[in-house]
């Protein structure tokens, strides 16, 4: 089965799970297990933060980070596209009353300078309290640029905001970039970290930021349910994964670039956007029913995501080979008439 549907879907290699089968275990929840605190302190100085903290997924990493940050009747300033505001079950809202103020992403990801500085509420018992500003990279795909990133802090710390990163793909903007995950992450007083997507963990995120802000942290990771016991196997893989699989992210992103190349010569389809590990299309043909092309895929072992817009992500358990067969395979489709 050719996967595209996401890098989520991407599996331990050989040299994880042996890493994973080897790894001393503790309690987490008691402190006492040896390869979690190995790769929170790992973390913490390879983004150049004081502290960190294992969490079993992104979306309660960042849940944490939110119900950190603020308090109820707080709001947090989030792109209207942004996984934290749309895809993470509004969590923030439902389980602590924190107010998300969503403004419409630019097609690169950013949020507009003028938007942000407009979305801070007065200091006024008529409006929630303004605490947080979130960002995402990367956004679909596509690297933030990191003078805007630096603009945009710089306007956060100058509202008195504290700025959190959805970095569950950093790796990928490292990759592409050059740039140190230090650096990537020096702007943001805390980010998650996902390790199951590209970077290929089974399962696990990493969330960084300063000393006390992460004990407040551990303790919203246990109200959340978040607590865990002998998890040291996957916190080895984590490690392993930022250790070891960070730079061959580009080898995905070379993929990617491929696949769009090979899209965008089919009668039919449009290639929007390519960026990273990421390819997004739109089909131009009007009587296509898109589950039509689903099925007609998975029936050839391929599968596509659909909960998205049209997008294909390309990992390391795809090939070069499996690029081009997608585009046979798509080819052929489109060619039917």
């Amino acid at each position: 089965m050719i996967d595209l549907r996401s890098d989520t879907v991407t599996r331990p290699s050989e040299a994880m799970r042996q890493v994973m089968f080897d790894a001393p275990l503790g309690d987490d929840v008691w402190g006492d297990d040896p390869s979690v605190a190995r790769l929170e302190a790992y973390t913490a100085e390879r983004t150049g933060k004081a502290a960190a903290l294992f969490f079993p997924s992104g979306t309660q990493s960042n849940l944490v980070a939110l119900l950190s940050h603020c308090q109820r009747g707080d709001e947090y300033i989030v792109g209207q596209q942004a996984h934290t505001y749309r895809m993470e079950g509004g969590g923030a809202a439902v389980l602590g009353g924190i107010q998300p103020q969503p403004i419409e992403n630019e097609a690169d990801g950013t949020l507009p300078l003028k938007k942000i500085e407009a979305a801070v509420k007065p200091i006024d018992p008529h409006f929630a309290r303004t605490r947080l500003l979130t960002l995402e990279n990367t956004f679909h795909g596509q690297v933030l640029d990191a003078g805007y990133v630096e603009a945009a802090t710089s306007l956060a710390r100058r509202f008195g905001l504290a700025t959190h990163l959805d970095g569950a793909r950093i790796g990928n903007a490292a990759a592409a970039t050059g740039a140190s995950l230090k650096s990537l992450c020096s702007p943001f007083d805390t980010i998650s970290i996902c390790c199951s997507k590209g970077l290929g963990a089974p399962a696990g995120s990493v969330l960084v930021g300063a000393a006390d802000f992460i004990e407040t942290a551990r303790r919203w990771r246990k109200v959340v349910g978040g607590g865990m016991r002998q998890v040291g196997m996957l916190a080895a893989a984590c490690e392993y994964a930022l250790a070891h699989q960070l730079a061959p992210l580009v080898e995905d992103h070379a993929k990617a670039e491929r696949l769009a190349a090979g899209l965008a010569e089919i009668d039919g389809i449009t290639v929007t956007a390519q960026a990273t590990n990421m390819v997004f299309v739109e089909f131009t043909r009007a009587a296509l029913d898109p589950a039509d092309l689903h099925a007609w895929l998975k029936a050839r072992d391929i599968l596509v995501g659909a909960l998205y817009a049209p997008r294909f992500v390309t990992h390391r358990d795809v090939s070069m080979a499996d690029i081009d067969r997608v585009v046979d395979v798509v080819g052929e489709y489109f060619r039917r008439g």
